[in-house]
């Protein structure tokens, strides 16, 4: 699989999935090893030049410390320049945090598109999200793994009886390896709102895009999490449009999805 090195000297894997210019880079989020969005990638590949990478920490990719979200825009101004120079970009979950962060940042991009970015609204989710900050450190800090899974998905409204049933399912181990990572969606993630002094200066297109009911893990959640995020992010964005998606769950079909992402970056 091939490389790019980052600025740190970090190197990061990444996949071509075919398809003609312009590119399109596609951003994991939370507990991606890089895998999530090839179903999605494969379908843009029809129309663009597609390229998968793995954000530092993950499958291939290095990690070198101490960690910033400046050194994963770094990361992802290196996979920019391997796609060709200029790219779309699509950010998922946590990812879209990381690729909004890098547009204001002055990457050279054209249209973004995030899908369900979980900035946190409200002051019983603004508390959640501090504690949750703390406690993930100090379980990452202690090499307790396992713990920081299960507040990631306390937090993300997952029932008893789903950490349960995750903790013995076949997945786990490969999720223990990427819990690190949890520290770093966090700082993506920041205060928790959507910043919108950092927004305002996405000067770029930006289409933000959520599912029309909630995945079934994800019941403990506020009535329209999602929604609300995604609406409060479109208003602090000075190009910010909203489109919903009438499917359900936090990974949406790559067909739907797909089509109205063409639509958008030749728009």
């Amino acid at each position: 699989m091939p490389h790019v090195t980052s600025a740190d000297g970090t190197a990061i894997g990444y996949d071509r999935l075919g398809g003609e210019d312009p590119a399109v880079v596609l951003v994991g989020g939370g507990l991606d090893d890089g895998t999530e969005n090839l179903p999605l990638g494969r379908h843009l590949a029809e129309s663009f030049a597609v390229v998968s990478y793995r954000r530092r920490g993950r499958g291939d990719s290095g990690d070198t410390g101490p960690y910033a979200v400046q050194r994963e825009v770094e990361d992802l101004a290196a996979v920019i320049d391997a796609a060709g120079g200029r790219a779309h970009l699509f950010g998922a979950s946590s990812g879209g945090a990381l690729a909004l962060e890098a547009a204001a940042a002055g990457l050279p991009v054209d249209r973004i598109a995030v899908h369900e970015v979980p900035y946190l609204l409200g002051d019983h989710m603004l508390a959640a999200w501090r504690a949750y900050k703390a406690d993930l450190a100090a379980a990452l800090d202690a090499g307790d793994r396992d713990g920081a899974l299960r507040l990631f998905m306390r937090l993300a409204g997952s029932t008893d009886d789903d950490i349960a049933a995750a903790g013995a399912a076949p997945v786990w181990p490969a999720l223990r390896a990427l819990a690190p990572t949890l520290r770093y969606d966090a700082a993506c993630l920041g205060e928790g709102p959507p910043p919108t002094a950092r927004l305002a200066a996405v000067t770029r297109p930006v289409l933000l895009t959520t599912g029309v009911t909630a995945d079934a893990r994800s019941a403990g959640l506020p009535a329209g999490f999602f929604a609300a995020a995604a609406d409060a992010a479109a208003h602090a964005l000075p190009h910010g449009r909203r489109a919903t998606l009438d499917v359900a769950g936090h990974v949406p079909d790559p067909a739907a999805l797909g089509s109205l992402l063409t639509g958008f970056y030749t728009g």
